[in-house]
């Protein structure tokens, strides 16, 4: 991969049965920033829309095998209408089929959630579960 690459600048927002997709992928090739796709899929709502933004490039040096991924800010809409952000590193060709937000207006409110939603941890610790939930 060309390392010259710019990084995206889109939002994506992504269905629950992709971003439990994206979750498992991640883990499976061993990706450093993912939930546990268990912990996504119980407390995802299932007919929500979350979002992904691309926030830097992250390549593991350890492992050359591994392609290098974007490391994407995540807002996920749980079951009971809470947002909560997380980190998600995907790969580009995952990333790039995934749907653009195109409505300025959608973007902007999704702008302003990203800054006011907790973390998983935050809300687990809110939710006195704990973040070994996670």
């Amino acid at each position: 991969m060309d390392f010259d690459q710019p990084l995206p600048r889109e939002l994506k927002a992504v269905d629950s049965a992709s971003l439990f997709r994206l979750e498992e992928r991640a883990c499976d090739l061993g990706l450093s920033q993912r939930l546990d796709p268990a912990w996504v899929q119980a407390n995802a709502a299932p007919d929500g829309t979350h979002y992904l933004w691309p926030a830097l490039w992250h390549s593991l040096s350890h492992r050359p095998d591994v392609p290098r991924q974007l490391r994407c800010e995540l807002l996920i809409t749980l079951r009971a209408g809470d947002r909560v952000m997380s980190l998600l590193d995907v790969l580009p060709d995952d990333f790039t089929p995934l749907s653009r937000v195109t409505s300025r207006e959608e973007g902007m409110q999704v702008g302003q959630l990203f800054g006011h939603a907790p973390s998983v941890r935050e809300w687990l610790l809110r939710e006195g579960e704990g973040p070994g939930r996670l």
